[in-house]
């Protein structure tokens, strides 16, 4: 196996203050389950259990909403103005700037990921907070005038108590891109966070009251998505529900929010094409994708996963790609120099190392190819690289979620475009060429609901976040966020004379 640069393969940083138990966030209050439930919380450098989370079930979910309702129905937070609301948001943004430091710690040991890029998403957390803070007072709504006639105009208004079900991959950073849009629109919200990384979302409760957030506003479940999230999900006073996470959780989610015509947006797995012409800046398109696959772990849905090449830089690129591939180091996620930690779980660990091993009979191992040297324990796998890869391969086809990659040779354009199209997800993209033409064109015909040209993953927080096909329903993001989260209500002003028909005018009896 390729040697990798490591830090201490023992090496295992636990924070100070770090709790042994967690409870949930109802109506202001921390509160044990109603039946006592806990469930395990291990970390992924040693997977030794270091708390234990409260195990909310379908009586947590009620009471949670139950707090949400009230605070929607009867509090002040859906009433005030959005500048007031604003500057809530603002003060939530200045707590976590403040204690960004901390939050990539406790992020870092929770989840694995490298604490250099814990720390950024902290720091874009706040960020989130800040773009909807300033969004909210800035929103304008539509108006139409027929003069003389009659004044058009739609009033927004906040829909209830908004579901948010997070994933592993960097919580407090995703639960942020939830949260903000739907406290700024004056909605009051339940967050059922992911069971493997529950630390950091224990955090917000006390953000938030610090920041001057009314009570009942923010509730917090913690559980397991069959239980905890299965019950949010099917309760009749959520009317909205965000989702991140896999594909096929969010058909059952879509199944059972069914019934009760909820309010959806999921944005969900992907398998994103990398292409790059034989025209593309190298040097460019192999940090960018090497980053692109590797950084969280390759635990990112818009990683991408699938490296199309043209034929004519082939050979090079993955001789190039494969000898980088085995320079990123592995390390314990608390040190600055790590830039692959540990996966977040045993049974995540399994999943890849498990992908890795189809990935031999698929596809030419030229680096990695499972736990690194030197990590006999822990969640470590080393940066892995397949080439030769056919599109017929699982590993081109499944989502990983981990530091694995697969390069194929294409030829022609048509041909870098069917391979890129062909599989069931379509979240994001990414092609290298400096051909302009070439590159708008080959956007135009990509499956994704976001594509970079010549980039790698460098978003304005006003453009739409979103996939197609097995990638995700609807889209959040600047605007499209404050469109999911609220009601637009068309009002109609008749201006002088109404102008209808009259009926029944005819004789009477």
């Amino acid at each position: 196996m390729d040697d990798i640069s490591t830090g201490r393969a023992d090496a295992r940083h636990v924070p100070d203050g770090v709790p042994d138990h967690l409870r949930h966030h109802v109506g202001g209050e921390d509160v044990d389950s109603a039946e006592g439930a806990t469930f395990d919380v291990l970390d992924p450098v040693s997977n030794e259990t270091y708390l234990r989370a409260a195990a909310g079930k379908a009586a947590d979910v009620d009471r949670a909403v139950a707090a949400a309702r009230r605070a929607f129905e009867d509090g002040p937070w859906p009433r005030m103005l959005p500048r007031e609301r604003s500057r809530v948001l603002h003060r939530v943004a200045d707590v976590v700037e403040s204690r960004d430091a901390r939050l990539a710690e406790l992020e870092s040991f929770d989840s694995g990921l490298p604490i250099s890029q814990a720390l950024g998403q902290a720091r874009r957390a706040a960020e989130n907070f800040r773009f909807f803070a300033d969004l909210v007072v800035a929103q304008t709504d539509d108006a139409f005038k027929v003069p003389g006639r009659q004044l058009n105009y739609v009033n927004r208004k906040p829909i209830g108590v908004a579901g948010l079900i997070t994933p592993w991959n960097t919580p407090f950073m995703l639960e942020s891109w939830k949260l903000g849009p739907a406290l700024a629109t004056g909605n009051t919200v339940v967050l059922k966070p992911a069971e493997f990384t529950p630390l950091s979302a224990s955090l917000w409760a006390g953000i938030f009251a610090e920041a001057g957030l009314p009570t009942g506003v923010f509730n917090l479940v913690h559980g397991l998505g069959e239980e905890a999230g299965d019950a949010l999900v099917k309760h009749p006073d959520v009317p909205l529900i965000s989702f991140t996470g896999e594909s096929r959780t969010g058909q059952l989610i879509f199944a059972n929010a069914a019934p009760h015509l909820k309010g959806l947006s999921m944005e969900l797995g992907g398998k994103s094409p990398a292409v790059v012409f034989a025209d593309a800046d190298l040097d460019a398109a192999i940090d960018a994708t090497i980053f692109g696959v590797f950084s969280l772990n390759g635990e990112r849905c818009t990683a991408g996963s699938r490296i199309l090449v043209q034929r004519e830089v082939y050979d090079e690129f993955v001789e190039r790609y494969a000898a980088q591939a085995r320079r990123v180091v592995v390390g314990p996620p608390h040190l600055p120099s790590t830039e692959v930690g540990a996966l977040v779980h045993p049974e995540h660990f399994a999943k890849v190392m498990g992908y890795i091993e189809i990935g031999r009979t698929e596809g030419r191992l030229v680096a990695g190819g499972g736990r690194p040297d030197g990590f006999p324990t822990g969640n470590y796998v080393a940066p892995t690289v397949f080439a030769d890869v056919t599109p017929d391969a699982r590993i081109f086809q499944e989502e990983i979620f981990g530091p694995v990659v697969a390069i194929t040779p294409f030829d022609t354009d048509e041909e870098a475009l069917a391979l890129a199209n062909g599989v069931k997800y379509g979240l994001a993209a990414y092609v290298w060429t400096n051909d302009l033409r070439r590159a708008h064109t080959f956007a135009q015909g990509i499956e994704a609901g976001m594509v970079w040209l010549n980039s790698n993953n460098v978003r304005d927080l006003r453009t739409p976040f979103g996939g197609v096909k097995a990638s995700g329903l609807g889209h959040e993001g600047g605007y499209r966020s404050i469109d999911f989260y609220t009601h637009q209500q068309a009002v109609h002003v008749t201006l002088g004379e109404p102008h209808h028909p009259t009926f029944g005018k005819g004789d009477r009896p």
